[in-house]
C-alpha cells in the first residue's frame, strides 16, 4: 500500500506544482485538499478528515495570503492561517503525520541591513505576517517550516503576469509603469521551490527552513526585468517609493525581506538558481501558450 501524502491548498499556484511533482515520485499517493473541499478553520472536520485519510505528511500549503485582505480582516486571516494550521497540527499528531508548513518572509520586521537566517529574531509589522507566524507556532520542534517569498509561477494569477499584461497594454502609448524599488526580496519560482518543499518534508527534516531563488532585487527590478526578458521596452518600468503609492497600502512591508537560505546549505541542499532563470521559463510558457 503507498504512503500517503496529503497537500492543502492543493489549487493554488505552489499546491499545483508540488501535487504534480509528487505524483511523480513513486511509492505515494498524493490526496490534493483546497478550500472548496476542506475547511481548515472546522477542527472536528479537520480531525475527522485527516483521521480517515492517515496520511504518513501533510504538506500545509493552503493560507489567506492576500496581504491587503488580512490587514482589513484579521480574524479570518488569524482563522485560517493561525487557527486553521492549528486544527491541522492537532490532527497531524493524532495520525502520526510529519507536517511541513509553508511559512513567509513577512515574519519579518524588514530592519536588517543584510538577509534574514533563519535564526533571526522574527518581528512581523502586517496582519498576515502575525497570522503566519501564528501558524509557525503551532507545529511541533520536530516538523518542518519552509520560508519563501515572493511567488510566481505558472499556475493562476502572480506578479510576471501582471507585469507582461501591463508592459504589453503600455508599449502602445508609451505610458509609464510605476513599481516600488524601496522594498527587497528574493523573487521565488514556484516550480523551483515545490521539489524542495517535497524533499524536505519527505525527509523529515526539521526546523526552519529558507527557500527562495537566488539574487536580490525589488519589484521595480523584478519589473523591469519581466518587461526585457519579454522583449519589450524596459523603459516603460519607473521605479517610485512605496510612500508614492497611490492609493497607500494598508499593510505594511518589510523594506528588507531577503532570506538567506543558510539551513539549505548547511543541510548539504542544492540552492535554487537564480530568479531570472525562472522568470525566462515561465515567460516563454506564457507566450507559447498564446501561439
Amino acid at each position: 500500500m503507498a504512503d500517503r501524502v496529503l497537500v492543502t491548498g492543493a489549487a493554488g499556484m505552489l499546491g499545483r506544482d508540488l501535487v504534480a511533482h509528487l505524483e511523480g515520485r513513486p511509492g505515494l499517493e498524493v490526496i490534493g485538499v483546497d478550500s472548496h473541499d476542506f475547511d481548515i478553520t472546522q477542527r472536528e472536520l479537520v480531525l475527522e478528515a485527516v483521521t480517515g485519510i492517515a496520511p504518513r505528511w501533510i504538506i500545509h500549503g493552503a493560507a489567506m495570503t492576500a496581504v491587503e485582505a488580512c490587514e482589513s480582516d484579521p480574524e479570518r486571516a488569524f482563522a485560517v492561517n493561525a487557527f486553521g494550521t492549528r486544527n491541522l497540527a492537532e490532527a497531524a499528531r493524532r495520525v502520526g503525520a510529519h507536517m511541513a508548513y509553508v511559512s513567509t518572509d513577512y515574519v519579518f520586521d524588514g530592519k536588517l541591513k543584510r538577509p534574514y537566517t533563519e535564526w533571526d529574531a522574527v518581528g512581523p509589522r502586517s496582519v498576515y505576517g502575525l497570522s503566519k507566524l501564528g501558524g509557525e507556532r503551532a507545529l511541533d520542534p520536530e516538523w518542518t517550516i519552509v520560508r519563501t517569498a515572493w511567488l510566481f509561477g505558472q499556475h493562476g494569477p502572480n506578479m510576471v503576469r501582471t507585469v507582461l499584461r501591463l508592459a504589453r497594454e503600455a508599449d502602445g502609448s508609451r505610458r509609464r509603469l510605476p513599481f516600488v524599488d524601496d522594498q527587497h526580496g528574493c523573487p521565488t519560482a514556484s516550480p523551483d521551490l515545490a521539489p524542495v518543499l517535497a524533499d524536505l518534508a519527505l525527509s523529515r527534516m526539521p526546523g526552519v527552513f529558507h527557500v527562495t531563488n537566488q539574487s536580490p532585487t525589488t519589484w521595480f527590478g523584478l519589473a523591469r526585468a519581466v518587461v526585457e526578458l519579454a522583449g519589450l521596452d524596459p523603459g516603460l518600468v519607473e521605479p517610485i517609493s512605496t510612500a508614492q503609492l497611490d492609493p497607500p497600502l494598508l499593510a505594511p512591508r518589510p523594506a528588507n525581506s531577503v532570506l538567506d537560505n543558510l539551513a539549505l546549505r548547511l543541510s548539504g541542499r542544492p540552492l535554487l538558481a537564480d530568479w531570472h532563470e525562472a522568470a525566462a521559463r515561465l515567460i516563454d510558457l506564457i507566450l507559447k501558450e498564446e501561439t
